[in-house]
């Protein structure tokens, strides 16, 4: 089953087209890289996947359903790009934050889960009290502790340190191969997500690939598009020295 199905999706901002007839699918239990340049897309094209921005045109569908029925929003956690819009005087601490909507709560999942993401030293200080860093790994908590059937992150590693964003990848993998969590996740670490997802898609404005990532590696379309030192450093297939394998 799709667990997304875009089709032929455009999105106009002062006239001008910032994505153009995107179409692609996503199937349930897939981890997708979602990559591009700056500026070419990426996280208008998951605000229009949620609904966030009114597409111009084209057809988006999730979980077989059109998105202006689509009411099962608890299938999908969000993590957005910024957290501009985080309030630094909320009274909630972080234990209350990761936890906030849940039907249940279940101090043992609590704790693991922010034993994950290393904050589990902060449990009971403020959210605004946090660096940015800290509340990002916060909300990465929060959004892995409702262990949704659709996990969205958009530039999830941005302020995390090496350590606790290869904690984060890790997780990533366990929640979708072994829970079986369909995963998108935009990043910039072209050079890095395709050793966690199966699926590439580079969009810059419109779709230049969408595929595995065995397809992209060995296609020679791709190698005309972004060279081949580019393509082998996406791949990953280079040695411990850097050299091409």
């Amino acid at each position: 089953m799709s667990v997304i199905r875009v089709e032929e999706l455009t999105f106009r901002y002062n006239g001008i087209d910032v994505i153009s007839d995107i179409t692609f699918a996503v199937e349930q239990g897939a981890y997708l890289g979602l990559v591009g340049p700056n500026g070419s897309g990426k996280s208008t094209l998951i605000k229009n996947i949620l609904g966030i921005l009114p597409a111009a045109r084209g057809r988006i569908e999730l979980f077989g359903e059109p998105l202006g029925v689509f009411r099962r929003w608890k299938k999908i956690g969000y993590l957005p790009q910024r957290l501009g819009a985080l309030n630094a005087h909320f009274p909630g601490t972080v234990e209350e934050i990761v936890q906030m909507g849940l039907a249940r709560r279940d101090p043992v999942d609590l704790k693991r889960t922010l034993s994950k993401m290393a904050i589990g030293h902060l449990a009971k200080r403020l959210i605004g009290e946090l660096s940015y860093g800290e509340q990002q790994r916060a909300m990465l908590a929060r959004a892995l502790i409702r262990r949704p059937e659709l996990l969205i992150f958009d530039e999830p590693t941005t302020a995390l340190d090496p350590e606790t964003r290869d904690v984060f990848y890790a997780l990533t993998r366990t929640l979708n191969r072994e829970e079986g969590t369909t995963i998108i996740l935009i990043t910039h670490d072209s050079g890095i997500i395709g050793q966690y997802a199966q699926y590439l898609l580079y969009l810059d404005k419109k779709v230049i690939f969408s595929g595995t990532f065995k397809d992209f590696c060995s296609s020679r379309d791709m190698t005309g598009i972004f060279g081949l030192d580019s393509q082998h450093i996406i791949c990953h297939q280079h040695d411990a020295n850097g050299s091409r394998a």
